[in-house]
């Protein structure tokens, strides 16, 4: 028998924990299932300098740890496993894991995103022999050593920053014209300041080169095509990342890069799915935007969940017909004929009346094709059985006999 949730989390990262937090302390029975440790890519951070409050040299496992504890605190249950497969087709999503299933009424997908590769030869056969893409967990095996690392963005200079701490000597290979970095102005500073980095300007590498671990990288200048073998003891790579959606394919709608397109409820294409932190279609993927994802995905979960249990009952599983009405208190001729259609409704006897505002409410709404305000639904068995648009009680009071 698979485990019933309200909610579902699918990924322990600061979104999928702001969200536990939210969601668990709403009471809602909720599940985070993280294939790792919680934290997610935050938690390989060394120092987080960029987090509200979090200044005074905070790691991201220190972090990412009172985020886990904070949802446990509330009742948020863990499960570590990874996902398979899900099927988000019925009311009840299904979730499919290595060591079993799970089912719950709403999903929040919080799977972030791994490093990208630059698909380099010798990338992938060094991987683990000197090629990295974590400083946080590898750097203490370079101590007095040498190590390039690729990328200009402000992960790539934070991690680089920290590698001097370990390292002998850091070059940063930068695509761009000496002095441009695509890294935040304050993390420039630090690094143009800290004796240990040396930039490699308007290059990039063509390979990565050893007899089992790492020892050198062939460096093209871009302006005069020249190549120089650079010798190297590792090279550490943040050059982006790439979404893990791939069991996601054909089930949400994902854009050209594999990423998540979600509204400002964070809600995706499928109803009652939702998209939070690096896998997110988005601006800025950091911590706090993140958790910002999170708490906003848990609340309108708990929304959702709320408005479809009314709507199932009150319609959906109702024996006898029901009216269902689609209104707006911002559009003046629904709000007038609201009285008007519950007598109706009342004169055609025994028939159920629920009214929706479609401005609280344009989930429903766009489900049945409301496209006019306003709008009667008649709904019987669960399903429509007819509708009159606009308000022409004629009609109306046709549609409640037939």
């Amino acid at each position: 028998m698979m485990a019933n949730y309200d909610l579902i989390i699918i990924g322990g990262g600061p979104g999928g924990l702001a969200a536990g937090i939210y969601a668990s302390r709403s009471k809602l029975n909720t599940l985070v299932i993280e294939k790792g440790t919680p934290g997610g890519q935050a938690a390989t951070t060394e120092e987080m300098e960029n987090y509200p409050g979090f200044f005074d040299g905070t790691s991201g496992p220190q972090l990412t740890e009172k985020m886990h504890q904070h949802a446990s605190h509330f009742g948020c249950q863990f499960v570590k496993d990874e996902v398979t497969a899900v099927d988000f087709s019925g009311y009840e999503k299904v979730i499919t894991t290595k060591k079993g299933s799970y089912t719950a009424k709403a999903v929040i997908l919080a799977t972030g995103a791994v490093p990208r590769e630059l698909g380099l030869p010798g990338e992938r056969e060094l991987r683990g022999k000197g090629v990295s893409y974590c400083a946080t967990c590898d750097a203490d095996f370079y101590e007095d050593l040498d190590v390039v690392v690729v990328g200009n963005g402000d992960a790539a200079i934070e991690e680089a920053i920290y590698l001097t701490k370990f390292a002998e000597k850091v070059s940063i290979i930068v695509v761009h014209d000496e002095g441009v970095l695509d890294a935040t102005k304050v993390i420039q500073e630090r690094a143009f300041k800290n004796p240990k980095i040396h930039f490699v300007w308007n290059s990039v590498l063509e390979s990565i080169n050893g007899d089992g671990i790492v020892e050198s990288v062939k460096v093209k200048n871009l302006k005069n095509g020249e190549t120089w073998d650079l010798e190297t003891n590792g090279v550490f790579i943040f050059v982006g990342t790439v979404p893990k959606t791939e069991f996601l394919q054909g089930v949400v709608d994902l854009d050209e890069r594999g990423y998540i397109p979600a509204n400002e409820q964070m809600e995706t294409s499928v109803d009652g799915i939702y998209a939070v932190g690096d896998v997110r279609q988005k601006y800025l993927r950091q911590v706090v935007t993140a958790a910002a994802d999170g708490a906003i995905a848990a609340v309108a979960a708990e929304k959702y969940l709320h408005e479809e249990e009314n709507f199932r009952s009150e319609v959906l599983e109702q024996s006898r017909p029901v009216a269902v009405m689609f209104w707006s208190p911002f559009h003046q001729e629904s709000m007038e004929l609201v009285p008007k259609v519950e007598a109706a409704v009342t004169q055609a006897g025994n028939i159920g009346l629920v009214k929706i505002d479609t401005y609280r409410n344009q989930r429903i709404a766009r489900r049945y094709g409301i496209e006019e305000i306003p709008t009667v639904v008649l709904f019987k068995a669960g399903e429509p059985a007819g509708r009159v648009n606009g308000a022409d009680l004629t009609e109306l009071a046709a549609l409640l006999t037939q």
